[in-house]
C-alpha cells in the first residue's frame, strides 16, 4: 500500500435511475426516499457506501489490505479477534490495550480492511479494536429536480405449495417501487488529516474513485432499474488542510435541464462547470 495521502480532496458525483428504486425507506413501505418538502429525491450515504464495499470486494478479493470489514453475515468481534491474535497481543475482554498495543491493534484493522480505512468504524464491542474516524465522508444525495415515487402492482402467477394451488385465482399480488427518472448529486470529502491516521493512500483513492464509476455495473437487480455513474468531479488542493471553502467548489458544478417537460433520460440535463472560476492552488479531474 501507498504511503498516506497528504491533500485535501473534494468530490462531486452525478449518477441517475431509470424505472427503479435507488434507495427504498422501509418506514414508507419501501418507496424511494424523498424529501417531503421539496418534492426532492434522497439516497443515503450509507447506501452508496454499501456499494463501494460490493465492488471492492469484488474487484480486489482477498488482495492484501483490501479486506472488506462491513459484510452482510459476518461476525465482528471474529474479525476484531485477528488483529489479537496476529500481533500476539493478550485480549483485554472489552478494553483496548494503553499505549503501543492499542494502537497496533488499530493499526492492524486499518491496514487490513479497506472500508476501515476509508469510511472509518467504531469496533468497540466485546472484542475491541478502538475506533477509527474516516477520512472518506459522503453527504446524502439529493436528485436535482424533484421525483415523483411510484408503485405498480405485480402479479406472481407461481404457487408455492398445493394450498395455494387450490385457491380461487392461485395467483399473488404484490408492489413494485419506482422512480421513472432522477439524476441524483452527491458530494464528498476525504480529509488528509484523518488519512494520515488510517493510512488512506494514493492507491486507495484510485480504488475509491474505480468503486464510484464503476459500482453499479455489479449491481444490477430489477428493483434498481437502470443505474448509471455520469460523472465525477474530483477536486484536489494544493495543501492538507484545503486551499479553499469545499461549498465554493461544488458551486462551480451545476446540473442544468434543458427540457420542457419531466426528464426521462441523462440526455435531458446539462452539466456544466465554470472551470475559469477554479480557486488558485485547486486542480480537478473529471470523469465520466
Amino acid at each position: 500500500m501507498s504511503d498516506p495521502i497528504q491533500n485535501r480532496y473534494d468530490i462531486s458525483f452525478f449518477f441517475d435511475v431509470r424505472n427503479g428504486n435507488p434507495n427504498g425507506d422501509p418506514d414508507a413501505g419501501n418507496m424511494p426516499r424523498i424529501d417531503p418538502e421539496t418534492g426532492l429525491g434522497i439516497v443515503s450515504d450509507v447506501c452508496l457506501k454499501r456499494k463501494v464495499r460490493n465492488y471492492v470486494e469484488l474487484s480486489m478479493g482477498d488482495s492484501a489490505g483490501y479486506r472488506i470489514y462491513v459484510q452482510d453475515g459476518v461476525i465482528l468481534n471474529d474479525r476484531n479477534r485477528e488483529a489479537y491474535v496476529t500481533t500476539g497481543i493478550k485480549l483485554n475482554k472489552k478494553k483496548l490495550p494503553k499505549d503501543e498495543e492499542g494502537r497496533a491493534v488499530t493499526r492492524f484493522m486499518c491496514d487490513n480492511f479497506f472500508d476501515i480505512r476509508t469510511f472509518g468504524a467504531v469496533m468497540t464491542t466485546e472484542v475491541n479494536c478502538g475506533q477509527v474516524r474516516g477520512p472518506v465522508q459522503f453527504c446524502f444525495s439529493d436528485s436535482i429536480d424533484p421525483i415523483v415515487p411510484s408503485e405498480m402492482s405485480i402479479t406472481r402467477m407461481a404457487v408455492t405449495n398445493e394450498k395455494d394451488k387450490a385457491a380461487e385465482s392461485g395467483r399473488t399480488m404484490g408492489r413494485k417501487q419506482f422512480v421513472p427518472y432522477g439524476l441524483y448529486r452527491m458530494n464528498g470529502f476525504i480529509s488528509a488529516p484523518l488519512a494520515e491516521k488510517s493510512g488512506f493512500g494514493d492507491e486507495d483513492l484510485q480504488v475509491l474513485v474505480t468503486s464510484l464509476m464503476n459500482m453499479f455495473e455489479v449491481d444490477r437487480s430489477a428493483s434498481h432499474g437502470l443505474m448509471t455513474s455520469r460523472m465525477l468531479f474530483l477536486f484536489k488542493h494544493d495543501s492538507r488542510l484545503g486551499n479553499c471553502r469545499s461549498e465554493r467548489l461544488f458551486d462551480l458544478v451545476a446540473a442544468r435541464k434543458r427540457c420542457d417537460g419531466a426528464p426521462r433520460s441523462f440526455s435531458d440535463y446539462e452539466i456544466v462547470f465554470d472551470e475559469g472560476a477554479l480557486p488558485e492552488g485547486v486542480s480537478v479531474e473529471v470523469l465520466s
